[in-house]
């Protein structure tokens, strides 16, 4: 689970200009992450260096950029707070974390993210390509980045009324250049990379335009762990939040990269680089990360592929905190908020949006919802208010096949069920019997209608509950069993139940929900099932050991 990977040169050049492209842009983020973090612009600058190595040499998502995100230092912060006297507590949650998210691997948690709907995907991607371009508005008119899409547009309109002409200029030929056609120089030298030097050079002509300026640097301090026994559960609590969100925010990262490359990623192998990585960063000094997807969806542009490219990118950041930092001062923001205007627009899902008038109207509905809530509150909110509402009308459309699955037979022959002699015998006592067929597994979707519709006793003497063709039941499923066949004992009628599954079996034992059920009473079999039940009709009522007896 911790071998690093294969480190290829198919796609050097690549990987080379994706992983130049992903730091530039990283290393504005990275220190803002690290002061709004309380931990201070270097350590935000580590953060970004170690995250984005051990996940690349570790991780499951080839061509992902991980480093500080916004979710990360919101939690990152308030950690910081807490712990404000305590710097060596506060990096031990850090690494810690890293601990949580490798346990998360170890225990092949990340399989649960390919569950995740279509409708919720695009919705999420679409979000964050309208993320994207909002954010990026003010540093193309040649003001600060807003710490929120709110913010964002609150300012826009004065921004645009005064819009900082020479910014303007720079970020409009940053633009144009990364939507220019595949050319001989762009095959040479990838267009956002192209961008970001031509800008560059327009600087000394325009230098009204904001610049990264001055970027610190510094060696990591590195740190001993510490524990607080006496707020050892604020800490464990602490670790496990920031775990459980960066595991989310990397997993959906590692789907957008896969939209975008047409490759499938490995997420328990995810899951464990991105732990390694915090629990370096931890060591290290720096805060903690996960991957990051405006990082990694400019790479995947300027052509990274492979681990390569955030291995470059993640020793890009290690020189700039080194001392090589002046190399990239002159950069300014607005080129910068050109090449991500140009991936948010790529990263919108314009093959769903396109289809969006067709689709079933549930898959309509779900998409939008994502969106807006992207947009509006968070992706960790949104996706989990997606998969929520994904999952309630999965569970509807299921329960209502479940239900239609289980009926009451009235003629065995046209449902096929039993051999000519069988369904004679049935026929001649049907009156008396009602013979539950339901197939397929039953869930807790189901539980209540099966109740509702079987637990009322009609005018039979013995009920046979045919489970031959259920493969499983689940808890809920399995106690509403039980309810339908004990009130049928306790109204006097006697209970057959019909070939159960291993699994079946095992599961109504251990709820004790055969209890109303004698083991002689319960049978592999259709045929076998009728017989006993004629058998039992046709014994004196002196003679029955009594409907319903409870001898297992």
């Amino acid at each position: 689970m911790f071998r690093p990977n294969r480190l290829g040169l198919s796609h050097l050049r690549g990987d080379l200009f994706g992983g130049v492209t992903a730091a530039i842009i990283a290393l504005p983020l990275a220190l803002a992450f690290g002061v709004a973090s309380g931990a201070g612009p270097v350590a935000g600058l580590w953060g970004a260096a170690c995250v984005g190595l051990f996940a690349s040499l570790f991780g499951g998502t080839p061509s992902q950029i991980s480093g500080p995100t916004g979710p990360m230092t919101i939690v990152a912060a308030s950690v910081f707070t807490q712990f404000a006297q305590q710097p060596a507590v506060a990096f031990t949650v850090v690494m810690m974390t890293g601990g949580f998210q490798i346990l998360f691997g170890y225990l092949r948690l990340g399989r649960f993210v390919n569950l995740m709907p279509y409708p919720v995907i695009s919705g999420f991607l679409t979000g964050v390509g309208c993320i994207l371009i909002i954010m990026q508005l003010d540093p193309f008119l040649g003001y600060p980045g807003q710490p929120s899409v709110i913010n964002a547009l609150s300012v826009l309109p004065n921004d645009l009324a005064q819009p900082n002409v020479h910014a303007l200029i720079i970020g409009l030929v940053a633009f144009g250049i990364v939507l220019l056609p595949a050319n001989r120089l762009t095959r040479v030298v990838p267009s956002p990379l192209l961008a970001l030097l031509v800008a560059s050079l327009m600087v000394p002509l325009l230098p009204g335009a904001p610049v990264l300026a001055e970027v610190p640097s510094g060696l990591p301090e590195l740190q001993i762990p510490a524990i607080d026994f006496a707020q050892f559960n604020d800490m464990l609590i602490a670790a496990a939040v920031l775990a459980a969100l960066g595991s989310i925010d990397s997993l959906l990262t590692s789907l957008v990269a896969d939209n975008m490359t047409r490759t499938f990623h490995d997420s328990d192998k995810e899951l464990s680089g991105q732990g390694i990585g915090n629990l370096i960063a931890g060591v290290l000094g720096g805060i903690p990360g996960a991957g990051a997807t405006i990082r990694t969806l400019a790479n995947i542009q300027a052509g990274g592929r492979t681990a390569l490219s955030g291995i470059v990118h993640a020793g890009l950041l290690v020189g700039i905190a080194l001392g090589l930092g002046p190399l990239v001062t002159y950069i300014p923001y607005a080129a910068l908020a050109g090449l991500l205007f140009k991936v948010g627009i790529d990263v919108i899902d314009w093959r769903f949006l396109r289809r969006l008038h067709r689709a079933p109207r549930t898959d309509a509905v779900l998409m939008v919802v994502v969106l807006i809530l992207t947009v509006v509150v968070d992706v960790v909110t949104a996706v989990g208010v997606g998969v929520v509402i994904a999952s309630l009308v999965f569970v509807k459309d299921m329960a209502e096949v479940q239900i239609a699955a289980i009926r009451t037979i009235n003629d065995p022959e046209n449902e096929r069920l039993f051999d000519d002699a069988t369904a004679s015998l049935y026929r001649q006592h049907r009156d008396r019997l009602m013979f539950l067929h339901m197939s397929g597994p039953i869930s807790f979707g189901a539980a209540n209608e099966l109740v509702r519709r079987f637990g009322k006793v009609g005018e039979y003497d013995v009920l046979i509950v045919d489970l031959l063709d259920v493969p499983k039941v689940d808890g809920s499923a399995a106690l509403a069993l039980e309810e339908v066949m004990q009130r049928a004992c306790e109204a006097g009628r006697h209970v057959i139940v019909v070939g159960m599954t291993y699994p079946v079996a095992r599961l109504l034992g251990r709820l004790g929900a055969l209890s109303a059920v004698r083991d002689s009473e319960r049978f592999d079999d259709r045929r076998s099932a009728v017989q006993a039940a004629v058998h039992w009709l046709q014994t004196p009522d002196e003679d029955r050991h009594g409907p319903g007896a409870t001898d297992v």
